[in-house]
């Protein structure tokens, strides 16, 4: 059974311990509410620019003669995927979810006869993958979204991925990161960057006005200039919008996991003083009651 100095040292540390938890939450919090702003802002004009080069995309007659970034390279047997983590631990599941989902994808590649490669942004996804998938892994990019997400170094990530995709290096790329819901709740999503892909239906009813507003402005517009040239100097700017969300939604949700993280740590820690206070109180009034009982017994001997 530990002495109360022990139990003292111990409810001091946890105290401590609370402190540092309660103002990483606070600090959380702050954060959170710019970079939840900043990815909700983003959406519209990153939604819209894929629906934009959907209605482009659609007024084809073929592929042929389309920009690569759409076309493809008749060919999908080099997978890029760009893994979008913290730098920074003490966030929860936010970094071990997107790592398992890296996995199952890795996985299910293999299974194919794939090759993969990895691109980590960010310090903990590539420590969770570096023991399994280290040899794949050929960079990764630190402290970009450490203090946030900005445009210029999403561009610059998106032109390294272009460079790359020009090269040969891969045919397919895709991006897997963490999209903010709420404060407790991030959903893991894989976005395919290259070839551009039409974004899938949400839902019939908003999908029927969307393709009847579609069909009316194929009808009212004519392309000035053609539509390959529209996408050939569109599809690299969406590459680095769809690239900045990607950061926005993985620097919100960051926030958001670390502040429910260390809101449960504080309160945690808060349990566990109050348990250590009573067993300090029991444990005391122990030792009180032997030392009485020892001094009655020592003077009815006498």
């Amino acid at each position: 059974m530990p002495s109360l100095k022990d139990l003292r040292i111990r409810i001091t540390s946890v105290k401590s311990t609370q402190k540092i938890t309660s103002a990483m939450k606070m600090v959380a919090a702050s954060k959170l509410r710019r970079a939840q702003a900043a990815a909700e802002e983003a959406r519209p004009y990153a939604d819209l620019m894929e629906r934009m080069l959907a209605t482009l995309t659609a007024s084809l007659p073929t592929l042929e003669g389309a920009p690569p970034l759409l076309a493809g390279t008749d060919s999908e047997d080099v997978h890029l995927i760009v893994v979008v983590t913290a730098d920074r631990g003490l966030c929860g599941g936010f970094n071990n979810n997107i790592a398992r989902e890296v996995r199952q994808h890795v996985q299910a590649l293999h299974n194919e006869g794939k090759t993969v490669k990895l691109l980590c942004v960010g310090r903990k996804g590539r420590d969770a993958l570096n023991r399994d998938y280290g040899s794949i892994i050929f960079d990764t990019l630190e402290h970009v979204t450490r203090t946030g997400a900005d445009f210029e170094t999403a561009a610059g990530i998106a032109g390294r991925l272009v460079e790359m995709f020009e090269a040969g290096e891969f045919d397919v790329c895709t991006v897997i990161f963490n999209t903010f819901k709420s404060v407790i709740s991030q959903q893991v999503t894989p976005l395919r960057l290259i070839p551009f892909s039409v974004p899938e239906a949400t839902g019939k009813d908003e999908d029927a006005e969307k393709d009847a507003e579609e069909d009316a402005f194929k009808a009212l517009y004519i392309m000035e200039p053609s539509e390959e040239e529209i996408l050939e100097e569109i599809l690299p700017r969406n590459l680095s919008v769809q690239m900045f969300r990607a950061l926005l939604e993985s620097y919100a949700s960051e926030q958001g996991a670390r502040m429910t993280s260390m809101d449960n740590a504080t309160r945690n820690a808060g349990e566990m003083i109050d348990d250590l206070t009573l067993t300090y109180n029991r444990t005391r009034q122990a030792d009180i009651t032997k030392e009485l009982i020892e001094i009655i017994s020592g003077a009815e001997a006498l």
